[in-house]
């Protein structure tokens, strides 16, 4: 797979074995049941969830605080695990894998787009944006061209060297997409990624959420409270008490 910019670099990943096509669920969660402990009571968070994703699609997930939706997340993103039920992403059960597999895979398969884009303060955008990459098999030339390639997708390649407190709030969080997809992950993951930002800003964000899918063919899962939001999506699906109570298509 590749991922290619406007001025025509690109990244690559090899494919193993487990490689998605365009017409595969690149997510499926069968009968999960997830629950938490407040001192000694049980709270169920997820009700026995069934939830199929396609591989290239844009999915906001709704719903009100304690709905499930960012922990539906977190165990798509392989950072919480289902207490009983399967959740398959990009071909692997994430049940089956140890903690260290488990952080392998995330390495390879996920990139995260948090709220409060997360960056590392004395870091350079650049060197932000390369963290993932050392994880992976690549020589220092290999993965300078990737963060070159990534800065330039999100139009940030004059602000390589700015730290983040000499950025605004949505480079920041153009940089915090940019670490995300540097690595070529199978799948985005994003929370609340404009809940911080006002609404042009986050208007420009969404806008190059919706380009990754529609020209890269990312496959994006975003959770957000913001209905103009989950407008940009191609689906939208509504959580209440750890349930899918509606679903719709959204975007063109």
């Amino acid at each position: 797979m590749y991922l290619m910019s406007a001025r025509g670099y690109f990244l690559s990943r090899t494919q193993g074995p487990n490689a998605m096509n365009d017409k595969t669920d690149i997510v499926l969660l069968r009968d999960v049941v997830k629950a938490y402990r407040r001192g000694k009571e049980r709270i169920e968070v997820l009700h026995h969830l069934d939830l199929a994703v396609r591989d290239g699609e844009f999915l906001a997930l709704m719903g009100p605080s304690g709905s499930g939706k960012t922990t539906v997340l977190n165990l798509i993103g392989g950072l919480d695990r289902s207490d009983s039920g399967e959740v398959i992403v990009a071909g692997e059960n994430l049940a089956r894998l140890s903690g260290g597999q488990l952080a392998k895979w995330r390495a390879r398969h996920v990139g995260f787009v948090f709220q409060f884009y997360n960056l590392m303060p004395q870091l350079s955008a650049e060197r932000n944006i390369g963290l993932p990459l050392l994880l992976a098999p690549l020589s220092r030339a290999e993965r300078e061209k990737h963060v070159r390639v990534a800065l330039d997708i999100v139009g940030l390649a004059d602000r390589a060297k700015h730290k983040p407190s000499e950025l605004s709030g949505g480079q920041q969080q153009r940089v915090a997409i940019a670490r995300a997809i540097v690595a070529d992950p199978t799948i985005i993951v994003c929370d609340e990624p404009t809940g911080d930002l006002d609404r042009a800003t986050a208007d420009d964000i969404l806008s190059l959420l919706k380009e990754l899918n529609r020209t890269q063919g990312k496959t994006i899962v975003m959770v957000t409270h913001d209905q103009k939001a989950a407008a940009y999506a191609s689906r939208q699906l509504n959580l209440d008490k750890g349930q899918i109570v509606s679903e719709m298509g959204v975007a063109a």
